[in-house]
């Protein structure tokens, strides 16, 4: 267990979901990073180089979409600059990691852990390292925060109020 009071919280994609990600963080009483994106060449204001937020984070979170500027940019290098304590989190795209480097940063203890709820091939695949991997530093659960009830039903009444405008036009 680790106590997140005082821990640094990096994120990297930070439309609304990292924005709202960085606001729980805050509210646990953790430092927040926001990433610049991989080779970069100027870090905007109020973000930082992404090795730099690599090797601060204890918590690194993936917020962003998958393009051929990202395609597994948490791989071996990145793995190996974060901290052996860090914790990496994903639950935007798959593709952002390099699964087999996962997996050996994992067995090796170049990072502490790792929680996912996308891999690189949705639906899952017999033989994907990740699911193969038999170490209790790894939690992959389902990409579907949208199948609850209570998500449905939200999601079907803004469908009908949009309808509703649209049609009244």
């Amino acid at each position: 267990m680790m106590e997140l009071h005082g821990k640094t919280f990096g994120v990297i994609g930070y439309g609304s979901l990292g924005q709202a990600t960085a606001h729980v963080a805050r509210a646990f009483g953790m430092d927040v990073i926001i990433s610049e994106r991989p080779n970069a060449s100027v870090v905007r204001a109020g973000r930082v180089a992404f090795n730099e937020m690599l090797e601060k984070c204890d918590v690194v979170s993936l917020h962003c979409p998958l393009d051929e500027n990202n395609i597994e940019m948490i791989n071996g290098a990145a793995l190996q600059k974060m901290k052996p304590t860090a914790l990496l989190i994903n639950t935007s795209r798959g593709g952002l990691i390099d699964e087999a480097a996962l997996v050996n940063a994992l067995t090796n203890g170049t990072i502490a852990g790792a929680a996912l709820d996308v891999l690189s091939q949705e639906p899952p695949v017999n033989g994907n390292v990740l699911l193969d991997y038999c170490g209790d530093n790894l939690i992959v659960t389902p990409h579907i925060a949208w199948a609850t009830v209570e998500a449905r039903t939200r999601c079907l009444n803004i469908l009908s109020d949009k309808l509703t405008l649209a049609l009244s036009q």
